[in-house]
């Protein structure tokens, strides 16, 4: 029954990514792209573990991690550029 479930949410997720990746094209402003791209990330993360949880591996939550790290730090400094046009002052 697991099987099913992981299955469900990897089609769930997947097409979530999808979406964002539309939105991502057919935005209209640079901070919906932003958005989209954020979200992406996080359903890319979510894709990841449940990876890691169907190969019963731990190496996938750990590349998460980082993948989450290195998407909140992109996130702050697009945000930072496009509020004051410079990221480091």
């Amino acid at each position: 029954m697991i099987l099913y479930a992981l299955y469900f949410t990897f089609f769930c997720f997947g097409a979530a990514v999808l979406m964002c990746l539309w939105r991502i094209i057919t935005a209209d402003g640079v901070g919906t792209r932003v958005l989209a791209l954020d979200t992406m990330v996080i359903n890319t993360i979510a894709l990841m573990i449940l990876y890691g949880i169907s190969a019963g591996t731990e190496m996938f939550f750990e590349a998460a991690m980082i993948i989450a790290m290195l998407g909140f730090v992109s996130t702050v400094a697009y945000a930072r550029f496009m509020l004051r046009g410079n990221i480091i002052e």
